[in-house]
Protein backbone atom coordinates (compact mmCIF):
# COMPACT_ATOMS: atom_id res chain seq x y z
CA UNK A 1 0.00 0.00 0.00
CA UNK A 2 1.41 3.41 -0.94
CA UNK A 3 1.01 6.62 0.98
CA UNK A 4 -1.20 9.29 -0.50
CA UNK A 5 0.91 12.03 1.02
CA UNK A 6 2.80 13.83 -1.74
CA UNK A 7 6.57 13.56 -1.66
CA UNK A 8 6.80 17.34 -1.63
CA UNK A 9 5.51 17.32 1.93
CA UNK A 10 8.77 15.72 3.04
CA UNK A 11 11.09 18.10 1.25
CA UNK A 12 12.25 21.39 2.63
CA UNK A 13 10.96 24.38 0.74
CA UNK A 14 13.54 26.79 -0.58
CA UNK A 15 12.75 30.40 -1.37
CA UNK A 16 15.67 30.57 -3.76
CA UNK A 17 17.16 27.39 -5.19
CA UNK A 18 20.67 28.86 -5.24
CA UNK A 19 22.36 25.49 -5.66
CA UNK A 20 20.97 25.42 -9.20
CA UNK A 21 21.94 29.00 -10.04
CA UNK A 22 24.52 29.46 -12.78
CA UNK A 23 27.77 31.15 -11.77
CA UNK A 24 26.72 34.60 -13.10
CA UNK A 25 23.47 34.40 -11.10
CA UNK A 26 25.37 33.38 -7.98
CA UNK A 27 27.69 36.37 -8.42
CA UNK A 28 24.64 38.61 -8.83
CA UNK A 29 23.09 37.09 -5.70
CA UNK A 30 26.26 37.83 -3.73
CA UNK A 31 26.25 41.42 -5.03
CA UNK A 32 22.62 42.03 -4.06
CA UNK A 33 23.12 40.25 -0.75
CA UNK A 34 26.05 42.48 0.17
CA UNK A 35 24.00 45.51 -0.86
CA UNK A 36 21.15 44.39 1.43
CA UNK A 37 23.62 43.87 4.28
CA UNK A 38 25.16 47.31 3.69
CA UNK A 39 21.77 49.05 3.68
CA UNK A 40 20.83 47.26 6.92
CA UNK A 41 23.98 48.67 8.51
CA UNK A 42 22.69 52.22 8.12
CA UNK A 43 19.57 51.48 10.18
CA UNK A 44 21.01 51.92 13.65
CA UNK A 45 20.59 53.17 17.17
CA UNK A 46 24.01 54.51 18.21
CA UNK A 47 25.24 52.97 21.46
CA UNK A 48 28.62 52.49 23.12
CA UNK A 49 30.54 50.24 22.75
CA UNK A 50 28.32 48.39 20.22
CA UNK A 51 25.48 50.01 18.21
CA UNK A 52 22.10 48.38 17.61
CA UNK A 53 21.54 47.87 13.88
CA UNK A 54 19.43 45.80 11.49
CA UNK A 55 22.55 43.87 10.49
CA UNK A 56 21.58 40.72 12.38
CA UNK A 57 18.15 40.72 10.69
CA UNK A 58 19.87 40.90 7.30
CA UNK A 59 22.54 38.33 8.19
CA UNK A 60 19.95 35.77 9.31
CA UNK A 61 17.76 36.40 6.26
CA UNK A 62 20.68 36.05 3.84
CA UNK A 63 21.64 32.78 5.51
CA UNK A 64 18.07 31.48 5.37
CA UNK A 65 17.45 32.49 1.75
CA UNK A 66 20.85 31.67 0.25
CA UNK A 67 21.71 28.56 2.23
CA UNK A 68 24.77 28.08 4.40
CA UNK A 69 27.36 28.05 1.59
CA UNK A 70 26.34 31.02 -0.55
CA UNK A 71 25.05 32.83 2.52
CA UNK A 72 28.44 32.45 4.19
CA UNK A 73 30.25 33.62 1.05
CA UNK A 74 27.94 36.65 0.79
CA UNK A 75 28.42 37.68 4.41
CA UNK A 76 32.22 37.26 4.18
CA UNK A 77 32.24 39.31 0.95
CA UNK A 78 30.34 42.11 2.73
CA UNK A 79 32.79 42.06 5.65
CA UNK A 80 35.72 42.17 3.22
CA UNK A 81 34.17 45.23 1.57
CA UNK A 82 34.07 46.90 4.98
CA UNK A 83 37.63 45.88 5.83
CA UNK A 84 38.86 47.28 2.50
CA UNK A 85 37.31 50.67 3.17
CA UNK A 86 33.84 50.62 1.66
CA UNK A 87 31.27 52.31 3.98
CA UNK A 88 29.16 49.19 4.51
CA UNK A 89 29.45 48.56 8.26
CA UNK A 90 27.32 50.07 11.05
CA UNK A 91 26.45 53.68 10.27
CA UNK A 92 28.65 53.67 7.16
CA UNK A 93 31.80 52.74 9.06
CA UNK A 94 34.69 51.00 7.32
CA UNK A 95 38.27 49.89 7.81
CA UNK A 96 40.12 47.03 9.49
CA UNK A 97 40.12 48.76 12.89
CA UNK A 98 36.49 47.73 13.40
CA UNK A 99 37.57 44.09 13.30
CA UNK A 100 40.07 44.68 16.12
CA UNK A 101 37.95 46.84 18.44
CA UNK A 102 34.79 46.30 20.46
CA UNK A 103 32.69 45.24 17.46
CA UNK A 104 35.21 42.71 16.14
CA UNK A 105 33.68 39.64 17.75
CA UNK A 106 30.22 40.49 16.44
CA UNK A 107 31.56 41.01 12.93
CA UNK A 108 33.43 37.70 12.95
CA UNK A 109 30.31 36.01 14.33
CA UNK A 110 28.12 37.12 11.43
CA UNK A 111 29.25 34.45 8.91
CA UNK A 112 29.00 31.73 11.56
CA UNK A 113 25.49 32.83 12.53
CA UNK A 114 24.29 33.20 8.93
CA UNK A 115 25.65 29.79 7.99
CA UNK A 116 24.02 28.20 11.04
CA UNK A 117 20.65 29.68 10.07
CA UNK A 118 21.14 28.51 6.47
CA UNK A 119 21.98 25.00 7.66
CA UNK A 120 18.89 24.85 9.90
CA UNK A 121 16.65 26.30 7.17
CA UNK A 122 17.76 23.58 4.76
CA UNK A 123 16.68 21.03 7.36
CA UNK A 124 13.12 22.28 7.59
CA UNK A 125 13.44 25.22 9.99
CA UNK A 126 12.11 27.43 7.21
CA UNK A 127 9.33 29.86 6.39
CA UNK A 128 6.79 27.05 6.06
CA UNK A 129 7.36 26.29 9.75
CA UNK A 130 7.47 29.79 11.13
CA UNK A 131 8.17 28.85 14.75
CA UNK A 132 11.16 26.76 13.69
CA UNK A 133 12.32 29.61 11.49
CA UNK A 134 12.01 31.97 14.45
CA UNK A 135 14.06 29.58 16.61
CA UNK A 136 16.72 29.23 13.89
CA UNK A 137 17.11 33.00 13.72
CA UNK A 138 17.11 33.25 17.50
CA UNK A 139 19.94 30.70 17.58
CA UNK A 140 21.79 32.80 15.00
CA UNK A 141 21.37 35.89 17.15
CA UNK A 142 22.55 33.95 20.20
CA UNK A 143 25.69 32.95 18.30
CA UNK A 144 26.36 36.62 17.49
CA UNK A 145 25.85 37.73 21.07
CA UNK A 146 27.92 34.89 22.52
CA UNK A 147 30.91 35.29 20.21
CA UNK A 148 30.67 39.07 20.27
CA UNK A 149 30.55 39.24 24.05
CA UNK A 150 33.42 36.75 24.37
CA UNK A 151 35.59 39.02 22.25
CA UNK A 152 34.38 42.11 24.10
CA UNK A 153 35.16 40.47 27.45
CA UNK A 154 38.82 40.28 26.48
CA UNK A 155 38.79 44.06 26.06
CA UNK A 156 36.63 45.27 28.94
CA UNK A 157 36.04 42.28 31.22
CA UNK A 158 33.28 39.67 31.34
CA UNK A 159 30.75 41.49 33.51
CA UNK A 160 30.93 44.73 31.55
CA UNK A 161 30.82 42.78 28.27
CA UNK A 162 27.58 41.07 29.28
CA UNK A 163 25.99 44.30 30.50
CA UNK A 164 27.09 46.36 27.49
CA UNK A 165 27.29 43.74 24.76
CA UNK A 166 24.47 41.28 25.50
CA UNK A 167 21.72 42.62 27.78
CA UNK A 168 20.78 45.68 25.63
CA UNK A 169 20.44 43.44 22.57
CA UNK A 170 18.25 40.63 23.89
CA UNK A 171 14.86 42.23 23.16
CA UNK A 172 16.09 43.36 19.74
CA UNK A 173 17.31 39.84 18.97
CA UNK A 174 13.88 38.40 19.75
CA UNK A 175 12.06 41.07 17.72
CA UNK A 176 14.42 40.79 14.74
CA UNK A 177 14.16 36.99 14.83
CA UNK A 178 10.38 37.30 14.68
CA UNK A 179 10.58 39.83 11.85
CA UNK A 180 13.02 37.61 9.97
CA UNK A 181 10.81 34.55 10.36
CA UNK A 182 7.75 36.46 9.11
CA UNK A 183 9.73 37.89 6.18
CA UNK A 184 10.92 34.41 5.27
CA UNK A 185 7.36 33.10 5.49
CA UNK A 186 6.12 35.80 3.11
CA UNK A 187 8.96 35.22 0.65
CA UNK A 188 8.58 31.44 0.65
CA UNK A 189 4.80 31.75 0.28
CA UNK A 190 5.31 33.94 -2.79
CA UNK A 191 7.90 31.50 -4.14
CA UNK A 192 5.50 28.57 -3.57
CA UNK A 193 2.66 30.35 -5.36
CA UNK A 194 4.98 31.18 -8.27
CA UNK A 195 6.04 27.53 -8.50
CA UNK A 196 2.40 26.41 -8.54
Amino acid sequence: MTSSTPAAAYTTHKAFDVQNFTLPWKIAAVFFGTLFLAVSSYIEVPMIPVPITMQTYAVMLVGALYGWRLGGVTIVAWLMEGALGLPVLAGGASGPQHFMGATGGYLFAFPVAGMAVGWLTARGWNGQRVWFSFLAMLIGNAICLTLGATWLAMLIGAERAIMAGVVPFIIGAVLKSGLGAMTLKLLTRDARHTAE
